[in-house]
């Protein structure tokens, strides 16, 4: 499987609510304006702990760079009527599994109701 093809089951596995099934290596991390999460466990159990924040996404992907061992995707994920994000993120493979996402975005001011709970 090449780099583009992990990234759309990755998108694909958000929509479809399977994000237990994405591929991700034992010690992903995620970097984000939130921080950096550390583990596949600790990833996937504060997905759990917030679904309403997670899951249900739809993604508009704008255009994305392929290499060998990482990617670049520029989308926009949207979640009901209200909520838009534009994000640009860096993927980083081992293999066909994700091991590094360094997400690029503007949180602005966070509402209350889309705090993530820890």
């Amino acid at each position: 499987m090449n780099t583009k093809a992990i990234v759309k089951d990755w998108f694909n596995k958000w929509e479809e609510g399977r994000f237990r099934d994405l591929p991700l290596t034992d010690n992903f991390r995620h970097t984000s304006p939130f921080g950096t999460i550390e583990g596949k466990d600790t990833y996937l159990n504060i997905v759990e702990e917030n679904k309403d924040k997670f899951l249900g996404q739809t993604f508009e992907i704008h255009d994305g760079f392929y290499g060998e061992a990482h990617a670049c995707v520029r989308y926009t994920a949207r979640q009901g009527a209200d909520f838009s994000l534009d994000v640009s993120e860096w993927y980083y493979f081992k293999g066909e599994l994700i091991d590094l996402i360094v997400a690029y975005y503007h949180i602005g001011e966070i509402r209350n109701e889309r705090q993530l709970d820890t």
